[in-house]
C-alpha cells in the first residue's frame, strides 16, 4: 500500500467496468431509497428538524466512504446516536428550537474532531474499554427507551401525557402506524432486499392524502424544504454549556463508534482482511464533521442499513456513491412526496429495526457464562433506564464495574499447585485430587503476568505454603505462563530469592521466557547458585524429578 492510499483509501477502490457500476448503482439505489424515510424518522428522533435527517445522509455518507477503511458501511443517522442527541440536549434546549439546533451541531463537530484525533494518534485501542456485557445491555436499554419515545405517535397519540390523560387520541393515526408496522414486517419476512419502507412511506402518503388525514387532525411530516443543504456554522455557545457538551460528546463517539466496529469486523471478516479501526475513527469523525457543517446531527454507521447494502450486492464503495446521487436527487426533486406522509409511520420506521435490539436471552446466556458479569450487564441496564435522559450514567457505571472487576482478577492471580496428571500434564493438584510430584516439594504455576498487580499474590502463595509445611525444600515454579514482567515483579523475584536462600531451599524455575529471563539476568537476580536451577520444559523437571535431583532434605545449618 502507497503512502497516498494510506492517506486517501479510495485510491485502494477497483477501477470500475460496466459490469461493476451496474451491480453497484443496484446495490445503491436500494439503500438511497431505504435512508431517505429513514432519515426523516431519525431526525425526529433526534429532535431535529426533520430535513435534517436526510441532510445526515448525503455529504457525511460520501466524507465516510471516500476516507474509511470500510467502504461497504452505510453511515448516515442510526437510532441510538439520535437518541443520544435527544438524552443529551433535553435539559438543555427545547427540541426543535434553534438552540437545540446549534447544541447538535457541536456534538456533530466535537465528537468528529475527537474521533479524527484518537484515529491520528491510533488510540483507537481505547473503545476497547468497554467491554461486550456493557454495550449489550447499554443498547437494550436504550433500545427500550427508543420504543417508549415512539410509543405515543405509534398509537395515534401527541405524547405520553395523553397517552395518560387519556385525551387527544387519534384513530386514524393508530392505524397508520399498526398497520405499516404489520406491513413493514411482513415485507422483511418475505423480500428482505424489497425497498419495503419507501414503499410504505409512499403508499401511507397516497392515502393520508387521499383521505384528508392532516386536515382531520392528523400529525404529518408537513413541508420540507428542497435543495442541497447550505453550509452551516453553529454560533459559540459559551463555555459553560461547552462544558456540559463534553460527557454527551464522548459518549456519542463511544457508543457511534462501537456501532461501526459491530458492522466493520463482519465486513473484514468476510473479506479476510484486518480492520483498520484507527482509518475507521479518521473516516468516520470526518463524516461527523461533514453533518455538524450541513446543520445535521452526528452520524454513525448503520447495521441495518450496511447488512441491506450487502445483502444488495454491492463490492465496493461506488455503491454508496450511487446512494448519495439518489439522496441528492430526492433532495431536489421529491420532497414534496413526503408531506402527507402520518407521523405515526415514521415511528413505525424506527421502532422495527430497534425492537430487534431487544434480546432478554442474551441476559440468561451471559449468566450462564460469569454471573458476575452479567450482575454488571443487568446493573447497566437499569442505571441507563433510570438515568434516563443522561444515558451516560449507564455506561459509565458499567465501564467502572467492569474495569473494577478486571483489576480485582488481575490482583488475585490463579497460582495453583500442581500435581502430575495420569495423562501426563501438569494440572491443579487439590483440584484432581493428585499427589504431591515428589516428598518436601512444592510445585505451583502462576497463570498471570509478574508485575506490580501480581507480585504480591506469588510472595504471598509461597510463603503460606513455607509456613505450613516447614520441611519444604525444594519450590518448583512452572514459569512458562509468565510472558511479562515489569520492575515490581523482578523486586518480587529477588526477595523471593533472598527468603529461599535464607531458609536453603532449592528454587527450580521450568519454561521461563526469553523476555522474563534477560530482566531478571539483568536485575541480578538469575546469578549462579547452587540452589537455582533452571529447565527449558516440563518434561526436563519432570525428569530431574523421576531421577531424584529434587528429593532429599538438605541438612539444616548446625546451630
Amino acid at each position: 500500500m502507497t503512502r497516498w492510499q494510506r492517506l486517501f483509501p479510495f485510491l485502494q477502490w477497483p477501477r470500475p467496468d460496466a459490469a461493476l457500476l451496474r451491480n453497484e448503482a443496484l446495490a445503491g439505489l436500494t439503500v438511497g431509497l431505504m435512508v431517505i424515510p429513514q432519515g426523516v424518522a431519525y431526525a425526529a428522533l433526534a429532535g431535529m428538524p426533520l430535513i435534517t435527517g436526510i441532510y445526515a445522509a448525503l455529504l457525511p455518507a460520501l466524507i465516510a466512504v471516500l476516507f474509511s477503511a470500510s467502504p461497504r458501511l452505510s453511515v448516515g443517522p442510526t437510532a441510538l446516536t439520535c437518541l443520544l442527541v435527544s438524552a443529551s440536549l433535553t435539559p438543555l434546549a427545547r427540541p426543535g428550537s434553534a438552540e437545540w439546533v446549534q447544541l447538535a451541531v457541536w456534538l456533530a463537530l466535537l465528537s468528529g474532531v475527537l474521533q479524527v484525533l484518537l484515529g491520528l494518534v491510533r488510540y483507537g485501542w481505547l473503545l476497547n474499554l468497554v467491554n461486550s456485557p456493557v454495550l449489550m445491555a447499554f443498547t437494550q436499554a436504550a433500545a427500550v427507551l427508543i420504543i417508549a419515545s415512539q410509543l405515543p405517535a405509534l398509537t395515534g397519540f401527541r405524547s405520553w401525557h395523553a397517552i395518560a390523560e387519556q385525551a387527544g387520541w387519534h384513530a386514524p393515526g393508530l392505524a397508520f402506524g399498526l398497520l405499516s408496522l404489520a406491513a413493514l414486517i411482513g415485507v422483511r419476512r418475505l423480500r428482505p432486499g424489497f425497498p419495503s419502507v419507501l414503499a410504505v412511506v409512499l403508499l401511507s402518503a397516497g392515502v393520508s392524502r387521499a383521505i384528508g388525514f392532516e386536515a382531520g387532525g392528523g400529525a404529518v411530516i408537513g413541508t420540507l424544504p428542497q435543495g442541497l443543504p447550505a453550509p452551516f456554522l453553529p454560533g459559540w455557545p459559551g463555555w459553560e454549556t461547552l462544558g456540559a457538551l463534553l460527557l454527551p460528546t464522548l459518549m456519542i463517539t463511544l457508543v457511534s463508534f462501537l456501532e461501526t466496529a459491530s458492522s466493520a469486523k463482519v465486513d473484514n471478516a468476510r473479506q479476510g482482511r484486518r480492520w483498520n479501526q484507527d482509518q475507521d475513527l479518521i473516516g468516520q469523525g470526518l463524516a461527523k464533521l461533514a453533518s455538524g457543517l450541513s446543520g445535521a446531527m452526528p452520524t454513525s454507521s448503520s447495521f441495518s442499513r450496511s447488512a441491506l447494502n450487502l445483502y444488495a450486492g454491492a463490492r465496493t464503495g461506488w455503491a454508496t456513491v450511487f446512494s448519495v446521487l439518489v439522496v441528492a436527487l430526492a433532495l431536489l426533486l421529491a420532497m414534496p412526496l413526503l408531506h402527507h406522509v402520518p407521523l405515526a409511520v415514521l415511528a413505525a420506521i424506527v421502532v422495527l429495526p430497534v425492537w430487534g435490539l431487544l434480546q432478554p436471552s442474551s441476559f440468561v446466556r451471559l449468566w450462564r457464562l460469569s454471573r458476575v458479569e452479567a450482575v454488571i450487564a443487568g446493573t447497566t441496564f437499569a442505571i441507563t433506564l433510570l438515568a434516563a435522559p443522561r444515558l451516560y450514567w449507564g455506561v459509565l457505571a458499567g465501564v467502572v464495574m467492569a474495569l473494577t472487576h478486571f483489576l480485582y482478577l488481575r490482583l488475585h492471580p490463579r497460582i495453583i499447585e500442581v500435581g502430575l496428571h495420569p495423562d501426563g500434564s501438569l494440572r491443579d493438584r487439590h483440584l484432581w485430587q493428585l499427589p504431591p510430584l515428589a516428598p518436601r516439594l512444592y510445585a505451583l504455576r502462576m497463570d498471570a503476568a509478574l508485575d506490580f498487580a501480581t507480585a504480591n499474590a506469588l510472595e504471598r502463595a509461597v510463603a503460606e505454603q513455607l509456613q505450613g509445611a516447614p520441611d519444604t525444600q525444594h519450590v518448583l515454579l512452572i514459569a512458562h505462563p509468565i510472558n511479562w514482567i515489569d520492575a515490581t515483579g523482578a523486586e518480587a523475584f529477588g526477595r523471593l530469592r533472598e527468603q529461599l536462600d535464607d531458609r536453603r531451599v532449592h528454587l527450580h524455575l521450568v519454561g521461563m521466557k526469553l523476555p522474563v529471563e534477560r530482566l531478571l539476568a539483568a536485575a541480578g537476580h538469575l546469578d549462579e547458585n547452587e540452589r537455582l536451577h533452571l529447565y527449558r520444559t516440563e518434561a526436563e523437571a519432570l525428569q530431574a524429578i523421576e531421577q531424584g535431583a529434587l528429593v532429599g532434605p538438605e541438612p539444616a545449618p548446625s546451630t
